[in-house]
This record gives C-alpha cells, structure tokens and sequence, in this order.
C-alpha cells in the first residue's frame, strides 16, 4: 500500500517539473493552498444536498407539480403469473413474436393478452410525470444557481479573459474562499448524482452517465490538488451553462408546454453546441495543451470528457432531427421508459375520439391532437 501511495502521488503525475508536495505543504503567514484534505469535506456536503434534494422535491417542486396539473399516474398492474414473471426478469422484458406466440401456446393465452401482460408489467416500473418533473426542478434550481454563482465569480476573475493568467506563478496561486467554495459544492453536487444514480429515473445513457460523474469528479479533485483551480472553474462554468437549459426544457415538456419547450430546447442546443464543441476544445484544451505545463493526467480526463460531449451531441442532433421532422420536440433518445404507441394500437379510434374529448384542447396547452405528442410526452 506504502508503494501504491507512493506512485499515484507522484510529482510527476500532479505536479510541474522541479516542483514539489513540499513546495506547496508550508506556504507563507496568511497564504493558503489547496490541500487533499479539504475534499473530503465535499462527503458530508454530498449527503446534506442530497437531503436538501428530498426536502426540495416533496414540499417545493412537488406543490409545484400540483398547481401545473402534473398528477401521479395511476399504472394498471400486470396479474400475478409465475410463468410470465420469469421469462421477464431472466430472459427478455421485450418478447419476440416466436415468444409470444410459445408463451400463448403454454399458457392457452390470446397472444395479444400476453403482449398486454408484458406492456403492463413494464409499465409497472415506469416512474411517473410528476416524479420526473421534481427530478428535473431540483437539477433545474441547482444548476442555475451554480451557474450563477460562477459566472459572478468568474466575471471579475482575470484569467476568464486571459487564459494565459490560469498560469501565472502556478502553482504558488492563493486559494481564495471564493474558489474553495465554488470547487466544494461542485464536487459535493457530483458526489450526490453519483450515488443517486443508481435510485434516479433508468435511462439509456446510464453508463456514460456514471463514466461522466466519475471523470467529473477525478477532475474537480484532480485540478483542486495540484492547484489548477482556475482552469477549473472556467470548465465547471461552461458545463454548467447549458445544463440548467435541459432541465428547463424537460419541465416544460412535463408540463405539456409545447412551444416553450421547443424554444428552450432550441437555445439548449445551441449553447451547448457552442460550448462543448467549440469553446471548450478550442479555449479550454488549448490552454491546458499548448499554454500550460505538460500535466499528462490532467488532459487525458479532458480529452475523455471531449470524447462524451462528441457522444452527446449526436443525442441531442438525433432529437432535433426528429424534431424538425415531427414539427416538435417529443422524446429525449436518452430514455428507456416504453412509450404508450402500444396501447394506442389495442385502442380503437372512438375510443381515441372520446378519450381526446374528455381532454380538451386545453389538455396540451393549445397543441391538441398531436397523436406523436400524446405517446410519448411522458418519455422524456
């Protein structure tokens, strides 16, 4: 173990060349640098977010959800079948037709029967809209008031408009209680995103999410340790520009506001295309690979964290396309929950008539009658 501590905090991986841990242990009266010990403040933090994430989304965004008419939805349970259940949880959620039809044959059941039987019990774990959009508040309120924070911080930061600056006298470069501030709540927030993921909302993207936490996270400690706070910042500020713009998107989506959320979908992509593919390689990793000292580690997490943004933006590219196809935004690639085109099948079209009755123009926030729109609302 003594060799293995020994090797990860070589100066070689963390430090410039003729600097040392030393250095920087036993600065002058009233400076101070960053320490590792000081992330692991972030731990508690990380549980205090999280609780204060359960408190937001049952007594704000919860009442919330309420007053915009988002309602739990009450999911029809599949019956008990032994048979059934097992194909489901040990072979496939999603049956063929030749398994359809050997299921029908063994249990003397319509085909169609077993084909609702399955749709049910998937449905059973499909969280609902109103659990989906208190989700998305609390990421939304996070976001903005992080972005905020660091925008204000940043603006009267020297090296946000001159990058050269995130070098000057590194790494003898004060810690300020700005900074420290900044860096913890950031790392405590992806901590937090780690550990719930594994209780939030399933989606297909689930391990490029975590390898996203875990690259986030190696970064902020990463960069804090060796005093590169201030390239830091500039990176959390970019990635938290367009984040809370989903977030704010999906709200609108959940909420059944169509044009909003179209609008803001538009300007998401945008600043996202903008930042992830062009000022973040072209103002970010210029500087670090051209401007700064050669910190291996430090830029292979960065060029990792390239390659997702490249993954994302085909997501997001295959949302728009739809979108300008389909003349809306409606489904985010992203998720795993089974749309409703299914049932809309098995229904017949006076029943669709009557269920569209019922609803009202109103029911979609003056976009009635979007049969795209109606499966699959609930699937972003």
């Amino acid at each position: 173990m003594a060799a293995l501590s020994a090797w990860f905090w070589n100066e070689r991986f963390w430090l410039p060349h003729n600097v040392t841990w030393a250095d920087l242990a036993d600065p002058a009266p009233g400076v101070e640098y960053p320490k590792a010990g000081h992330l692991l403040s972030a731990l508690p933090l990380a549980l205090g977010i999280f609780a204060v994430r359960i408190f937001f989304e049952r007594y704000i965004a919860g009442p919330c959800a309420s007053i915009l008419q988002i309602q739990m939805e009450l999911s029809r349970r599949a019956q008990p079948n032994a048979v059934l259940e097992k194909v489901f949880t040990s072979i496939t959620k999603s049956p063929d037709s030749k398994h359809l039809e050997g299921l029908s044959k063994q249990l003397d059941w319509d085909v169609r029967k077993v084909q609702r039987w399955f749709r049910h019990r998937r449905n059973q774990d499909k969280p609902s809209t109103r659990t989906k959009f208190c989700e998305s508040m609390w990421r939304f309120t996070f976001y903005l008031c992080i972005f905020i924070y660091g925008i204000r911080f940043l603006w009267q930061s020297l090296w946000m408009w001159d990058t050269r600056q995130c070098w000057y006298n590194y790494p003898y470069q004060v810690l300020t209680s700005g900074l420290y501030y900044y860096y913890i709540t950031e790392l405590a927030f992806y901590w937090s995103l780690m550990f719930s993921q594994f209780t939030d909302i399933k989606r297909k993207d689930f391990l490029i999410m975590f390898v996203h936490h875990l690259a986030t996270v190696s970064l902020i400690s990463f960069s804090y340790v060796n005093n590169m706070l201030r390239v830091g910042s500039l990176v959390m500020c970019i990635h938290d520009s367009s984040d809370f713009l989903l977030e704010a998107a999906k709200l609108a989506n959940y909420a059944r506001y169509q044009r909003l959320c179209d609008f803001l979908f538009v300007v998401f992509s945008m600043i996202f295309f903008g930042t992830r593919l062009i000022i973040f390689p072209f103002w970010i990793l210029n500087t670090t690979l051209f401007e700064s000292w050669e910190i291996i580690l430090f830029n292979f997490l960065l060029l990792v964290l390239q390659v997702l943004h490249m993954l994302w933006s085909y997501l997001i590219a295959r949302i728009a396309f739809k979108a300008i196809m389909r003349g809306k935004v409606s489904k985010d690639d992203r998720s795993d929950i089974e749309s409703s085109s299914e049932e809309e099948t098995e229904t017949t079209p006076k029943e669709r008539l009557k269920t569209a009755s019922s609803r009202g123009e109103n029911g979609s926030n003056g976009h009635f009658g979007s049969k795209t729109w109606s499966q699959n609302h609930n699937n972003w």
